[in-house]
Formats: structure tokens, sequence, C-alpha cells
């Protein structure tokens, strides 16, 4: 008997990537190994950069960054973590701040390329027709995609305090914060109706933002293709095992069709914000993965 094949597997802790995890969900045909990498971000450069993984979840703008400078990485039609973004932009309790007033102010952001922060600008674009350049942004770390440099009205700096201390300080009027988001009445929102305002964002656009989506390493491609397509099957079976309500915002999308305009919605904001050299079209986006995974992976 033919040896099983395995892919290097990197997912974070979702519901549906729990039945991969558990073996719940499993194939004859290829195995999962799972890598433990916390917090998921800290996967990211080394997958881009280093093929690290043969597939492995990654951050929305970094695999588009990756793909515009040529990084060895084939992304996947899968969404496996999307989140509403608004209530990530936060202020101290003593010093609130509203978005119109931001104009010029400082914000405190893990790093520019984060995800969660373009879609916090976005919105802020959206919203109140703050620019990105509008704003002075403040960050800790640099891009995943090392060939990327952040434009000039960021300002790096790695020895800073972490974003709570920041905010606490007042060294930064509001900062972006994600799965790290703290809890209690010390920090207060930025955004009013943060809610109200990403559930008819939602009604409008029909998706939840994308935060992260599934990579392959492209020699992984070129060398066992029949391993992703099956590794990209366990993704969609292992999703369909777990309800969602119907109706309702979830945080996963499978799909080249159902991702095209999600994913020029992405590569718009991301030009506007200077965290792309370039428009990338679709098939630079998805052509890889429909080599190896064939039209129908919708």
């Amino acid at each position: 008997m033919a040896e099983l094949p395995v892919l290097r597997t990197v997912l974070g802790d979702h519901p549906h990537t729990a039945p991969l995890k558990n073996r719940d969900v499993d194939s004859t045909r290829v195995r999962l190994d799972f890598l433990p990498v916390s917090p998921i971000h800290r996967a990211f450069a080394p997958m881009v950069r280093e093929e690290a993984y043969d597939l492995c979840e990654l951050a929305i703008v970094t695999a588009l960054q990756a793909i515009a400078y040529g990084r060895p990485v084939v992304l996947l039609p899968a969404v496996v973590a999307a989140r509403f973004q608004r209530g990530c932009l936060i202020a101290h309790a003593a010093r609130p701040v509203r978005p119109e007033d931001l104009k010029g102010k400082r914000i405190g952001v893990r790093s520019f390329t984060q995800t969660t922060g373009m879609w916090v600008r976005a919105h802020l674009a959206e919203d109140y027709g703050l620019a990105a350049q509008d704003v002075h942004w403040i960050t800790r770390e640099g891009a995943h995609v090392a060939e990327y440099t952040d434009p000039a009205f960021v300002t790096h700096d790695p020895h800073s305090a972490a974003l709570p201390d920041m905010l606490r300080e007042g060294l930064v009027d509001a900062a972006v914060l994600g799965n790290d988001l703290p809890e209690g009445e010390e920090f207060v929102p930025v955004f009013p109706d943060a809610a109200a305002r990403d559930e008819q964002w939602w009604r409008r656009h029909g998706f939840m933002p994308i935060n992260h989506m599934v990579a392959v390493a492209a020699s992984t491609c070129r060398e066992n293709a029949s391993a992703v397509r099956e590794g990209y099957a366990l993704l969609r079976r292992a999703d369909a095992s777990v309800k969602h309500p119907d109706g309702r915002p979830h945080p996963t999308i499978f799909g080249f069709e159902r991702l095209r305009e999600p994913v020029e919605a992405v590569i718009d904001a991301c030009l506007a914000q200077e965290l792309l050299p370039r428009r990338l079209s679709p098939e630079e986006v998805f052509g890889p993965a429909r080599e190896v995974l064939g039209n129908d992976a919708d």
C-alpha cells in the first residue's frame, strides 16, 4: 500500500476546523499534519517567505501582497475566518474620540498590513470620508511579506509599548485590536453603533469582512496537486459539518465565483491604503488555484 501523502498544516482554532483537528472529518487520500502555531499570525511570514508549510491559514492582505510580489504561495478559494471590524477600533474611556475627529490623530495598530486595520480604515473612509493618509499610523511590527515597505504616513516603532498601554499613556488617540481586544470599561469603541453599522454593511454587501483565507505552498501544488485537491475538499467537508444559522452572517466562504466580488472589494481597499504596488487581476489571484482544483471548486 502506498504511503499516505502528508500536508504540513497550520489552521487556527475555529468551529469549522475542529472536525479536521479531531479527525471527525478525515480522508483516506491525504493526512493533515497539524503544527501548533499560536497566535496564528506567527505562521504568516514563514509561509510567504519560506514555504514553511504545505497548507496554511493566511491573512487576506498578506496573501494579496504575496501574490503581488511573486512569493511562492497559491491562494485557495477558502475563507476560514471573518468578522465584523468596526468594534475593533477603541480609545481610552478617559479620552474618547469620534471618528470624524481622527484626521491628523495617531492610531496604533500591530502592523499597518494587519487585515483588521485594513478593514477599519476602509470603514472610516466609507462612513466618514477619512482616508488612510489622513491619519498617523503607529505600528509595532512590519509586514509578513518582506518586499513591502510601509507608506510615509506610517511610523514603525518596534520598541513601543503594547497598544493598550499606549492608550493608557496617551501616546495614541485610538488603537486597532483584533483577537486581543480588551474587555471591561477602561476602553470604549470609537465607531458609534458599531454593531448596527456592521449589520447594515453585511446586508448591503452580502458577506462578513474577510480576515483569513487558506494558501498552499507553490512547490506542494507542483509536486502533489492531488493532495492539495483533497485538502481543499476536506476543508469544505469540515465546514459543511458545522451548522450555520440560515439568513445570518457566517465566517466562511468557499468557491471562486462567490469570492470574486469580496476579493475585488479587498483589492480596492488595499490600493486606496497603499497596501499593494498595483491592481491584481482575478486571474493573478485565483488562476494558479484553478489550475490545481479545476472549475469544480465552486
